[in-house]
């Protein structure tokens, strides 16, 4: 193996285990930590968690261990991936996965605590009975607000101020799915612009409703919630640069991968707000009395490369109000 490849090797073995040589496993309370993205592309959320937990006075390998598992945006991964934690009789799961691994965590036990991030109304899906007192044995962050998805579209209106119908890409695999169209197309109407939703949970669907904006010329791109698109967001900001089409996100993990702009909670912070639970189950807090907590900082970000790309002039404004730029 050349130099390079163990380099690459040892890099991504230091993401999710880092102090492995400070303790053998099952000596110490265990975290099962549930990604829905790979190892290598989770390494800003892995370090915001474990900072999370220092922060508590946990560090791994020295008075907890984590187990990680990593479904690399494949949904139909998560229950062996769930069960492989059970079985490793972990102290509780972090399900840092969306609607889809938060629900398949909740289904596979009703004994170990579980601290979820969700980006859909947990009480409206059954995984908890009310936000203020969740019962059972989950808890967590919801960042479901209507006010996400009707800034988002608000931003690609001032990105495109004559008009013309914005496209949203939506997987109807996802159980929000009807939830946030609902919530666009209520925006939309008060915009006073149309939306055209496309629907897409497949590689090949993702590439014939780019079809599809190419030929009917869609003025812009709202790409809906979805670890399913997370995990494919390299693909997806190539495809709005070669087609030429401003494109809104959820998170800046897009944007720094090439897309255009991205509206959401700081991710980073969401998974300090995860750790802050892990740690207080560890220590006998029950999730039955820990209410479903929701971001409290938001952030908006920019590619100016991509924007160039597209032949596309952000409004000194838009780039003003922005916490992170990128160019």
């Amino acid at each position: 193996m050349k130099w390079r490849g163990l380099i690459a090797l040892f890099s991504v073995a230091a993401i999710v285990s880092p102090c492995a040589a400070y303790a053998q496993k099952g000596a110490l309370p265990t975290i099962g930590y549930l990604g829905f993205d790979s190892a290598d592309k989770s390494r800003e959320l892995l370090v915001a968690f474990r900072d999370g937990l220092r922060t508590r006075g946990l560090v791994e390998g020295q008075n907890v261990t984590i187990e990680y598992r990593f479904a690399d945006g494949k949904y139909d991964r998560f229950p062996e991936l769930i069960a492989d934690l059970i079985q490793d009789r972990v102290r509780v799961i972090v399900a840092a996965t969306g609607t889809n691994g938060v629900l398949a965590t909740t289904k596979a036990t009703k004994t170990i605590p579980i601290v979820f991030a969700i980006a859909m109304d947990p009480v409206l899906l059954g995984v908890v009975s009310s936000l203020n007192r969740p019962g059972g044995n989950a808890t967590g962050v919801s960042m479901y607000t209507p006010q996400l998805t009707a800034k988002r579209l608000e931003l690609l209106a001032e990105l495109t101020p004559g008009g013309g119908t914005i496209a949203m890409l939506v997987n109807p695999t996802n159980p929000n799915a009807n939830v946030v169209v609902s919530d666009a197309e209520a925006a939309a109407k008060s915009l006073g612009r149309q939306i055209r939703v496309l629907k897409a949970s497949t590689d090949e669907q993702i590439s014939a409703a780019f079809g599809e904006i190419r030929n009917r010329k869609h003025a812009a791109l709202l790409v809906s919630p979805d670890a399913f698109y997370i995990a494919r967001r390299e693909q997806l900001a190539a495809l709005c640069e070669q087609y030429r089409i401003p494109a809104t996100y959820e998170w800046s993990f897009f944007v720094k991968s090439g897309g255009l702009m991205s509206y959401s909670p700081r991710i980073t912070d969401v998974q300090r707000q995860l750790a802050d639970y892990t740690a207080k189950i560890l220590s006998g807090a029950r999730p039955a009395d820990l209410p479903i907590e929701q971001p409290t900082r938001f952030e908006l970000a920019i590619n100016i490369k991509t924007a160039k790309n597209i032949g596309l002039t952000i409004p000194p404004y838009l780039l003003a109000r922005a916490d992170e730029v990128i160019e």
